[in-house]
């Protein structure tokens, strides 16, 4: 009699699909803040986005950080994923 398959590992899928969610929220939050200025046609709003572009910066570093261990974890679940 064959062994029964794995149970489906439903708690992993949320958090990868969290993690997708987040890195995809964060990259493009600090992308509209990195090209506000240049897409503000008001002085003052352009002023204020060019203040704020270490926010940028930083959200857009989180997001493709929370990218990158997204993919890693769906490279690792691909490799360990038993074939036939």
């Amino acid at each position: 009699m064959p062994l029964p398959k794995p149970p489906v590992r439903r708690a992993r899928n949320k958090e990868d699909n969290e993690l997708l969610i987040k890195g995809m929220t964060c990259a493009l939050i600090g992308a509209v803040v990195l090209l506000a200025p240049y897409l503000a046609k008001s002085a003052s709003v352009q002023d204020l986005m060019r203040q704020a572009y270490l926010v940028g910066w930083f959200a857009l570093i989180l997001g493709c950080a929370f990218l990158g261990r997204y993919a890693l974890r769906r490279l690792a679940a691909h490799r360990s994923a038993p074939r036939g």
